[in-house]
């Protein structure tokens, strides 16, 4: 996938465990941890807001672009 998900490293530098971040946004765990893993397909604006209002950053900071994976996945 060419966007890659840093929701992992953002939770470890801020020490805070995906359990604590679900009760603060309103989300369950497991679609947390679809998000976390790569596996999700898309996000709400919503949900993007308030995942960065909660750990306190941009949505930058918990998404990547990786240009080079989006030319491998075309060649394949």
């Amino acid at each position: 996938m060419a966007i890659l998900v840093k929701l992992d490293d953002l939770l470890h530098a801020r020490r805070m465990t995906l359990t604590e971040l679900a009760e603060r946004v309103g989300i369950t765990i497991v679609n947390l941890s679809i998000l976390k893993t790569g596996k999700a397909r898309a996000i709400r604006f919503s949900t993007l807001e308030a995942i960065c209002t909660a750990l306190a950053c941009q949505p930058g900071d918990i998404l990547e672009f990786l240009p080079d994976a989006a030319e491998e996945a075309k060649a394949a």
